[in-house]
């Protein structure tokens, strides 16, 4: 079992991402922005963080940035899930760090075969 890190300013989307997490049999922890994430990443050291793009504070590349450029957090994978769908969006994101980027809405298989790329599956795994 994993543990994920949900960092989205949108309580709706959090509970969503969330659903897909724990279904996935994996623990899911959250954060409601940008510095909040970059925090949880350092204290919790999560094995998988899907980042929300548009958020106040730190916007999602900002913290992608900084957790990517830790020394105690940049082997975690960031996946952006964001509702930016342009090519020149995805191109600095990546440039940032991330791993993966999602558009929004995608649908609970995207994001499952996503998360299951970086991380291995729940309990049936072991």
């Amino acid at each position: 079992m994993a543990r994920i890190l949900i960092v989205d300013d949108s309580p709706s989307q959090l509970m969503s991402i969330r659903r897909i997490v724990e279904k996935l049999g994996h623990d899911a922890l959250t954060a409601e922005d940008g510095a909040a994430g970059v925090e949880a990443a350092k204290r919790e050291i999560p094995d998988l963080i899907l980042m929300d793009v548009v958020m106040p504070n730190l916007n999602g590349f900002q913290a992608t940035r900084s957790i990517s450029r830790e020394p105690t957090t940049k082997h975690i994978p960031v996946i952006l899930v964001t509702t930016k769908d342009q090519d020149t969006d995805r191109v600095w994101g990546m440039r940032q760090g991330a791993k993966a980027y999602i558009t929004k809405p995608f649908s609970e298989t995207e994001l499952s075969n996503l998360i299951s790329q970086y991380v291995s599956s729940g309990p049936s795994a072991a």
